[in-house]
């Protein structure tokens, strides 16, 4: 394990702990004295995912990270929640025990762990997952996420509009639209 400060080739083990998919290992540079930290996963066998346009694609874990943070950026998150959510997604896929998987059946599953997880994220993943045609369909998606007329936000979070600006909002469309 090369050391990521000074590049050194050798380090020690200080510490190891399990984890649900794995193990954290706690590791010392011979070089530089520096600590990290290095996780390993056991990986049974390659996941493809296979596109709307037929293509496949190895199953690449960062991507899906990237893609949940882009939608969690700037949302007032627990430190560690976007991580258990993408390994909670990665456990499920490699736990199919399926070789391919729809890129659909990810896109599910992360609109599944955000609408629990955070309204403002669901709905920017699904703006861009969805590909939303018209301000219509976007706000059949506020309603779905938001539920009946008594839905709670997560605690941290405010609501996703007003009562009062929904009702204005609807209001103005339907005399125009009418």
């Amino acid at each position: 394990m090369k050391c990521p400060y000074c590049g050194g080739p050798k380090s020690r083990v200080i510490d190891s702990r399990s984890l649900d998919d794995g193990v954290r290992r706690r590791r010392s540079c011979l070089a530089c004295a520096a600590r990290f930290t290095t996780y390993e996963r056991v990986q049974s066998h390659n996941i493809f995912i296979v596109k709307k346009d037929g293509r496949r694609e190895e199953f690449n874990r960062d991507k899906l990270s990237a893609g949940i943070r882009k939608a969690c950026e700037k949302r007032p998150l627990p430190i560690g929640t976007i991580d258990k959510l993408i390994d909670n997604i990665e456990t499920e896929l490699y736990g199919s025990g399926k070789t391919e998987i729809a890129s659909s059946t990810i896109g599910d599953l992360v609109m599944q762990g955000l609408g629990k997880l955070d309204h403002i994220a669901y709905i920017r993943f699904a703006s861009v997952y969805r590909e939303f045609a018209d301000i219509g369909a976007l706000k059949q998606a506020v309603d779905s996420i938001a539920g009946a007329k008594g839905a709670v936000a997560p605690p941290n979070q405010l609501p996703l509009l007003p009562s009062q600006a929904v009702n204005s909002i609807v209001g103005r469309q339907e005399i125009t639209s009418g």
